[in-house]
């Protein structure tokens, strides 16, 4: 069963963002137990925007490989299962390929170009059949974000990078040749979004 283990804390002071307070860590964990269902046992994941690594540490035994990239990382960090890049996506891009990448609560921060450059980021790094699990919350959250940050109930990492980016927009963005859309659904009272896309196989993948 998913869950964090207690034997395994979080690498310290890997991050030169302030520490996430509990109710960051809340809806941190909220979109883990979305996400998680569509990551099986054994699988390799690619998670884009990966803080101090909670995704991999949340999944425990049941992740066969993690590789984390968060641009906040003030180092590289290898742990047990999961390896943590200090880089920006998608430049540049992990060697290998995944069967799944989760970004969550990260496209809303990408500016334009790099947002345009991620479908094909995402579509080179999955194998055939491959899943991109992907969280986008309802715009209304920055309000909502900012009067928690005010009240000290967040830390309200990253606010200031929101791009004003529409959940409808994520269809648009993936769905093409190579995606589709097998899940879509909303979560936290309506305020989030989860998308799961596959990747299409084709001729040109060697596995699965």
């Amino acid at each position: 069963m998913s869950g964090e283990s207690p034997e395994e804390p979080a690498p310290q002071r890997v991050l030169s963002a302030p520490p996430l307070k509990p109710l960051d860590r809340l809806l941190q964990r909220w979109r883990f137990r979305k996400a998680s269902p569509f990551i099986r046992p054994g699988d390799r994941v690619l998670d884009v925007g990966c803080a101090d690594g909670a995704l991999f540490r949340y999944l425990g035994d049941r992740l066969g490989e993690g590789v984390g990239i968060d641009p906040s990382l003030t180092r590289d960090v290898e742990r047990g299962r999961y390896r943590l890049l200090a880089q920006a996506f998608p430049d540049p891009l992990p060697t290998g390929t995944f069967d799944v990448i989760t970004m969550l609560a990260v496209l809303e921060h990408l500016p334009p170009e790099a947002l345009e450059a991620t479908p094909h980021a995402c579509a080179s790094l999955l194998d055939g059949g491959g899943r991109l699990v992907v969280t986008v919350p309802s715009p209304a959250v920055d309000r909502i974000l900012h009067w928690l940050e005010r009240a000290r109930l967040i830390e309200g990492i990253g606010l200031h990078e929101h791009h004003g980016f529409q959940p409808a927009r994520t269809m648009e963005v993936f769905c093409q040749p190579t995606f589709r859309l097998l899940e879509h659904r909303r979560f936290e009272l309506g305020l989030n979004n989860l998308f799961v896309f596959e990747r299409r196989a084709s001729a040109h993948d060697t596995r699965g």
